[in-house]
């Protein structure tokens, strides 16, 4: 799931604010609260330091502020990310699927464990949050993985039939014409985010952090530590981090366009993985980040046959995937349909539209 981490303010707070107001001038107080108010999601109000907190994090670190047209598609997005995980959310509570206390506070000991106290502070400040900002933001994150899960996930079946069938239409897909290398990797960059990226606790934040954060990966690596659970936890290459750091199979020939990792990966067995390997810009030369790769296994030239077990888990991977995509778009679509959603931003930008 590609997902913005939301920051989100208490409900109690603005109530108590409200109600306080509510005693002096209703009409002023309704004034108000419809100024801060972008959008309601079934009643929920979506104000506007949620957006002006995410969007800010967003920004942060970049090198020119963007233009009016950028920063209304960059809260239109936010936004739109908001209301998505309301509806989720929400849905969730009904079917009774929310995040436990110990789901929440497992996540968090992962997320401590390669810092002190002070050092994670840091971190979160750096991200424009607070430790229960991030707290909160991990139990909706559970909560929606749990609801897709049970609504999605657990209701896709890949039969023997399906399988077959895809290799029959697909079978010169798997006559590979060179070597084939499966491969995971974690990777570990000083460089800032992107500004659409979601904010990421324990990035970091230039050369030295980055050397140092690498080499505790490695080092639990030599432990004994789980490949895919580190790169789950600590890679921040947000395209591969979510699958345990796997890559799709890379041709040998691509494999030759990067020495220092085909040299290194050449010397590797299977399950075996490089020491920190340096990503160099090949324009200026300087070092911009640090990978570590894992060796999953290599396929030889030649024609693969479906009785080839990893053949049998690529079709199923893919045929899942693609069922997964197809019902996540009609999943959200009937979730939209049956709920009540104002988005007043998006209706302001069309009035200053009509004006201009």
């Amino acid at each position: 799931m590609t997902q913005v981490l939301e920051r989100w303010r208490s409900l109690l707070i603005s109530s108590v604010a409200l109600a306080l107001l509510v005693s002096g001038c209703n009409g002023c107080n309704r004034q108000e609260s419809d100024k801060d108010v972008m959008a309601k999601v079934n009643g929920y109000k979506v104000l506007r330091s949620e957006v002006d907190r995410s969007y800010n994090s967003q920004i942060a670190g970049s090198p020119q502020k963007p233009t009016q047209t950028e920063e209304e598609a960059l809260r239109l997005n936010i936004l739109q990310q908001i209301i998505e995980l309301q509806l989720h959310l929400q849905k969730a509570e009904k079917l009774g699927v929310v995040a436990t206390d110990d789901e929440v506070e497992d996540k968090m000991r992962q997320a401590k464990t390669p810092y002190t106290k002070e050092e994670f502070d840091k971190k979160l400040k750096d991200a424009g949050l607070t430790e229960d900002d991030y707290r909160q933001d991990v139990r909706r994150t559970i909560t929606v993985n749990k609801l897709l899960n049970k609504e999605i996930a657990s209701k896709i079946s890949i039969s023997d039939t399906d399988i077959q069938n895809y290799y029959n239409e697909h079978k010169t897909d798997f006559n590979l014409i060179e070597p084939l290398y499966y491969m995971s990797q974690i990777v570990v960059t000083g460089q800032p985010l992107p500004p659409q990226a979601p904010a990421m606790p324990g990035k970091a934040q230039n050369d030295a952090e980055a050397r140092k954060k690498i080499q505790m990966v490695h080092n639990r690596l030599d432990s004994g530590e789980d490949f895919a659970t580190l790169a789950n936890r600590y890679s921040e290459d947000l395209n591969t981090s979510r699958n345990g750091g796997e890559l799709q199979p890379i041709p040998e020939s691509q494999l030759r366009d990067d020495p220092p990792a085909r040299d290194a990966v050449m010397k590797l067995k299977a399950g075996q993985y490089t020491d920190a390997l340096p990503i160099v810009n090949p324009s200026t030369h300087n070092t911009v980040a640090y990978r570590i790769i894992k060796l999953n296994g290599k396929e030889p030239a030649g024609q693969r046959s479906l009785n080839d077990a990893g053949v049998q888990q690529l079709i199923r991977n893919q045929l899942r995937g693609q069922r997964e995509q197809i019902l996540r778009a009609a999943y959200d679509e009937t979730l939209r349909d049956g709920a009540d959603v104002k988005n007043y931003y998006a209706e302001q930008i069309l009035k200053t539209a009509d004006k201009k």
